[in-house]
């Protein structure tokens, strides 16, 4: 059996963007149910203004999901000009590389071992985490999606970031691009 050849890895530095959907960051993470059954999410976020587009919360998240979930998000806002992500089996899949190839998506894969070339959602993560992930003691995968579909809402909308000058990342998107401020969260 042949070695599996990694895609090569060239991550350009974080930077400020100048508008939306330049640059998705996404990633997984794992939280477990009360009755210790582990669980995934797939996190999106717009390095723009970290907006978070979608947290998919299921037992398992195959690559056709991962498009799927994509998909939905572009169904609104448009397809990013690239996305930044690490080294998951699902992300590193033909499936996604032929999407993205449709979609004229930039892949931008960071070095293994090196989060912070990904340090947007790394952070976002970090904050998802400790407020919702570690917070409650979960009945049910339904009741993950709920709490996780009102955070986003209240980190959208409502709470300030410190990196957006303590606006939140709607009134961010609203005040540096009114052309697009129609755009929803999933």
């Amino acid at each position: 059996k042949g070695k599996k050849r990694l895609p090569n890895r060239y991550p350009q530095p974080l930077s400020v963007l100048e508008s939306i959907n330049l640059c998705w960051s996404i990633d997984f993470m794992s939280g477990a149910l009360m009755t210790g059954r582990r669980f995934r999410t797939f996190n999106v976020v717009d390095d723009y203004n970290r907006e978070v587009l979608a947290i998919e919360v299921d037992l398992n998240l195959p690559s056709q999901r991962i498009i799927s979930v994509l998909d939905q998000i572009a169904l609104t806002r448009g397809y990013p000009a690239k996305m930044r992500m690490d080294n998951g089996p699902e992300l590193i899949s033909t499936t996604m590389a032929t999407w993205a190839h449709e979609h004229n998506i930039d892949l931008e894969f960071i070095q293994p071992g090196k989060p912070t070339q990904n340090s947007y959602i790394e952070r976002f993560n970090r904050t998802y985490r400790t407020e919702v992930l570690d917070m409650y003691a979960f009945r049910g995968l339904e009741e993950v999606r709920e709490i996780s579909r009102n955070w986003i809402r209240e980190y959208n909308e409502e709470r300030p970031n410190q990196s957006l000058g303590k606006l939140t990342p709607m009134e961010y998107r609203m005040k540096h691009c009114p052309e697009n401020s129609n755009f929803g969260w999933h």
